[in-house]
């Protein structure tokens, strides 16, 4: 939301407040904090502290290398949940540091420090590395305030603010080249500079401005993460109002915020995975290949069989079998029942396709929501499940199902559990929760939160815990806990797949390590050439699935059955076989981005280059863990043009070598991309010919060895993702220790000696 109509004057209907300078200090008396007392205008006399309002400006160190900082107008307001789970492991123990000089007090808290001003009325709150080295960002005059909208004339009309909307806001500086980059999976721009961007979950599609998955966090390219504390509706102007200043809004009285400081963005997230959570494990079956039956299509047994039988037939193993929506009755949803005519007696069916060896698992789609249709509708009402309105009626619309009610999940006795699909249509308005005390406003995207959980913590009641996995759509901050989510509703085209790639991009920048896409797109018939480069973005992405909306995504559906090198099914079986043989790289690499709370794939370049500033711009290529970079093929014609920063990179395929830093051109068939492995890579493969994800990753195994140097590592782990052992480079430059090999091993160097 703009508050100004360029630099001089407030925009129409709005009336501004700014603080205008620190007039007093004090400690807090944990000793963990400043408060700041800042009045409107500059106080140069007893009168000037008449008739004025205050804003109040806490800042506290919560634990190393993090400050917040929360801004308020009036301390009496309530401040109603919900409110994000912080510190969900444990809180860390932090040292706060005070330090007062003549114009200034310094706090500190670890390796970030504010340093507020407190002489000559100004108002100036710095950001900046505790020794020294490095300024982050600022507050500086009119950064921080609170809006009236309409505007307001007299004092006298505050008597009731039930028509007026209180905004308050803050606006960090943007230093020349700053770029930012996060605040969930969007699917515009990378780099956020220039963007007007609300954090307001909604079934928007990946061609808009909305996003299915809004996380109130970022990253800047100078070292530092914010991450703003409310699940309310944010809205946010980075560079877009003030072209040097990011502005962060939220109607109400008070606005709190964490500044991180890492300074390399891996310790950004990991640090950011303290206040939040770390991305919980999934099991290694997850990696295989998922199939979905897609949205709209008829299918039954026979139907499922066939997909299954043809794609063992054409060397292309399923891990995952997914039920879409219409396993249930049309206008049942969500009622966890299968519809009886197609599916008569579901559970021998299941039964049958485990017992058959076409699937490992199976999967079925469920949403929060129940249709009126349903006999479960009237016992989910009855018994207070369902959101009410403020009436006490049963909150119910004609959106998506007819009559629906939503599943309240505030009444404990609702909560039932594994697609997690939609949870975004949450409405904020009439409505009242069973637990009354929360904010409905703030419950639209916090319901994201608790439906992932509830839904999880079931699958891992009846699983084990590391055996939970979700597909789920919605999300906000902390729901990187519940893995995995995926991308949500794209268009078969190519620029809908480069959209995706900058939403899985900008996710992973908020913490999730795990994320996936429906290949070949949900929406439309993707013709073949769309589909086989989607097929090998889609392999190299952490999970890989095939989902469409009105048509099947079995390969031989798409281009009536090639059976050349270059068809659907032989492109998808390669790619499938490649995932497999990665494994014993995938899963340890899955491990470690766990640990830090990092993504796996789709890691922006950025993550491992922070200091080449091209790395920061790059929205078209990825890295699936910290050895393999990725440069998916948008053209028919397979022309590609991508980037590698410094060092010696090799073709995966070819063994070919290129030094960064430096674009490149190429022009590759459907059956590879650009894929470059990182010099002083140790690279694990299984052995030629694997193709199922669940096996011994240190038997039979091929180690390749790229471009290493004494003291390069990799860690090996097992399928349960249990370490096992580490292989490290010796100053022979061969492997030091090899006990932790079995079988038939060997081992490879890239370049050969």
């Amino acid at each position: 939301m703009k508050f100004r109509d360029g630099m001089w004057l407030a925009a129409e209907g709005k009336r501004l407040e700014y603080a205008e300078e620190v007039y007093s200090l004090a400690e807090k008396e944990d000793g963990n904090g400043l408060s700041l007392f800042c009045p409107t205008r500059k106080i140069h006399n007893r009168s000037d502290s008449l008739n004025l309002s205050t804003l109040t400006i806490d800042i506290e160190a919560p634990f190393d290398g993090a400050l917040s900082v929360e801004t308020t107008h009036w301390l009496g307001a309530l401040n109603l949940g919900p409110h994000f789970e912080l510190f969900p492991a444990e809180k860390p123990e932090g040292k706060v540091n005070i330090q007062k000089a003549e114009k200034s007090t310094t706090i500190s808290s670890g390796s970030i420090a504010a340093t507020v001003k407190t002489a000559d009325h100004d108002f100036d709150i710095k950001f900046h590395a505790t020794d020294g080295s490095k300024e982050l960002t600022s507050l500086l005059n009119r950064s921080v305030g609170f809006a009236y909208s309409p505007a307001t004339s007299s004092p006298m009309q505050l008597a009731d603010m039930r028509k007026l909307d209180h905004y308050i806001f803050t606006q960090t500086t943007l230093s020349v080249g700053e770029s930012v980059h996060g605040l969930g999976e969007r699917f515009g721009a990378f780099n956020k500079v220039g963007q007007a961007i609300t954090l307001w979950n909604a079934d928007g599609g990946t061609s808009s401005d909305q996003a299915y998955k809004n996380v109130p966090f970022w990253i800047s390219s100078r070292g530092y993460g914010i991450f703003i504390d409310t699940p309310d509706k944010v809205e946010l102007e980075v560079g877009s109002e003030r072209c040097s200043r990011v502005q962060t809004s939220v109607l109400g009285q008070r606005l709190k915020w964490y500044i991180i400081y890492g300074p390399s963005p891996k310790e950004i997230l990991q640090k950011y995975s303290i206040l939040t959570g770390n991305p919980g494990k999934v099991p290694s079956w997850s990696f295989g290949l998922w199939l979905s039956t897609s949205f709209t299509t008829n299918y039954d047994e026979s139907t499922v069989n066939s997909f299954l039988d043809g794609m063992k037939g054409r060397d292309i193993p399923v891990e995952v079998f997914h039920f879409d929506c219409f396993w249930m009755k049309a206008f049942h949803w969500c009622d966890f029942v299968f519809d009886s005519e197609m599916f008569p007696d579901p559970k021998a069916q299941i039964a049958r396709l485990k017992s058959s060896g076409l699937v490992k698992k199976v999967c079925v789609w469920v949403n929060p929501y129940l249709g009126q249709a349903s006999p479960v509708f009237k016992l989910a009402a009855r018994k207070g499940y369902l959101l009410k309105r403020k009436n006490g009626d049963v909150f119910q619309w004609d959106l998506w199902q007819t009559g629906m009610g939503i599943i309240d999940f505030t009444n404990p006795e609702a909560a039932h559990g594994t697609w997690t699909d939609f949870g975004e249509r949450i409405p904020s308005q009439d409505v009242q929760w069973f637990d009354s005390s929360l904010d409905p406003k703030k419950m639209h995207n916090y319901y994201a939160f608790i439906y992932n959980k509830i839904v999880y913590e079931a699958l891992q009641d009846r699983f084990g815990k590391n055996e939970a996995v979700l597909f789920a759509r919605s999300a906000t901050a902390g729901t990187q806990r519940f893995p995995l989510q995926w991308g949500g509703d794209c268009e078969s085209t190519p620029e809908a797949m480069a959209e995706s790639i900058r939403g899985g991009l900008s996710l992973g920048l908020c913490g999730y390590s795990f994320w996936s896409v429906d290949i070949g797109g949900f929406e439309g018939y993707p013709p073949p050439w769309i589909y086989k480069r989607w097929v090998a973005f889609g392999l190299l992405c952490s999970h890989s699935r095939l989902h469409g909306s009105n048509s099947f995504r079995v390969p031989w559906t798409v281009d009536d059955d090639d059976t050349t090198d270059q068809g659907c099914s032989k492109i998808l079986s390669k790619w499938t076989a490649l995932k497999a043989r990665l494994m014993p790289y995938i899963f340890s690499q899955a491990q470690q981005s766990v640990k830090l709370g990092i993504p796996l794939s789709l890691r922006a370049m950025c993550l491992e280059f922070p200091d080449d500033p091209t790395s920061w711009y790059l929205d078209r290529q990825f890295m699936f863990g910290d050895s393999l970079l990725v440069a998916p093929i948008f053209e028919e014609s397979g022309k590609v043009e991508f980037y590698l920063p410094k060092g010696h990179w090799t073709n995966f395929f070819s063994g070919e070598t290129k030094q960064g830093p430096a674009w490149f051109k190429e022009t590759h068939e459907f059956d590879t991309l650009p894929f470059y492995v990182r010099e002083n890579s140790i690279l694990v493969l299984g052995k030629p010919g694997e193709t199922k994800t669940v096996y011994d990753y240190s038997s039979d195994v091929e180690v390749r060895l790229y471009h290493t140097t004494p003291g390069t590592t990799t860690t090996l782990v097992d399928s349960t993702g249990d370490e096992i052992g580490v292989l490290e480079i010796g100053e022979s430059g061969k492997l030091t220790d090899q006990s932790v090999l079995q079988g038939n091993w060997s081992v490879t160097s890239h370049p050969g000696e």
